[in-house]
């Protein structure tokens, strides 16, 4: 459990490293301060499997690079560190250090990052994420909307494009080839008993 003090400081990546896990909720670090983040819902963990698995069988046959699930935090920042966990991630093979997968956060940014909306997300908080992923050199931002069943597409030059259920979403110059129609990512009514 964080303490004040430890919420007022400026803490490091290393801090964060070492910080005692608490159930159902997570840390990050935004410019040195420490962010809680709540645990998500099984709406948010079925889009995360479904997309890291249609990800994994893209990127893995082609040897691209390493698709992440969440959990996995990229040092974004130094002095003070910014520290992100993207709900889905990928890296490029040739990014990936010469002495491999790192043991703990990962140095840099993702070329792919994905955050999907949880119903206590604010949409501030949203943008600040994206913000921090393309400031640190993510080639391409994907924000999933479960609610409008909707993409956000963000890319470094500073233009972004939302696409709605029937339109495609492309990996770009990051993922080439890749494409799903947005609505296959998200969770169909008719498989939510009660809705």
């Amino acid at each position: 459990m964080s303490t004040v003090g430890e919420r007022e400081r400026v803490l490091t990546a290393e801090d964060l490293e070492v910080l005692p896990e608490r159930p159902g909720v997570r840390y990050e670090l935004h410019e040195g301060k420490l962010v809680e983040m709540p645990g998500a819902g099984g709406i948010h963990a079925a889009i995360v499997v479904r997309l890291v698995l249609l990800l994994h069988q893209f990127v893995t046959s082609r040897r691209l690079g390493f698709v992440f699930g969440d959990g996995l935090g990229y040092i974004l920042r130094r002095h003070p560190d910014t520290v992100r966990i993207p709900d889905v991630s990928v890296v490029r093979r040739e990014r990936v250090p010469a002495e491999g997968i790192p043991e703990g956060f990962w140095p840099g940014a993702p070329d792919l990052a994905v955050e999907i909306v949880s119903p206590h997300d604010r949409a501030e908080e949203v943008h600040e994420r994206v913000r921090d992923y393309l400031a640190a050199g993510t080639r391409l931002v994907w924000v999933l909307w479960p609610k409008s069943r909707t993409v956000t597409v963000y890319w470094p030059d500073g233009t972004a494009r939302e696409l709605g259920p029937d339109e495609k979403l492309t990996g770009g110059d990051v993922l080439p080839g890749f494409d799903v129609t947005v609505s296959e990512l998200f969770v169909a009514p008719e498989e939510t008993p009660g809705t």
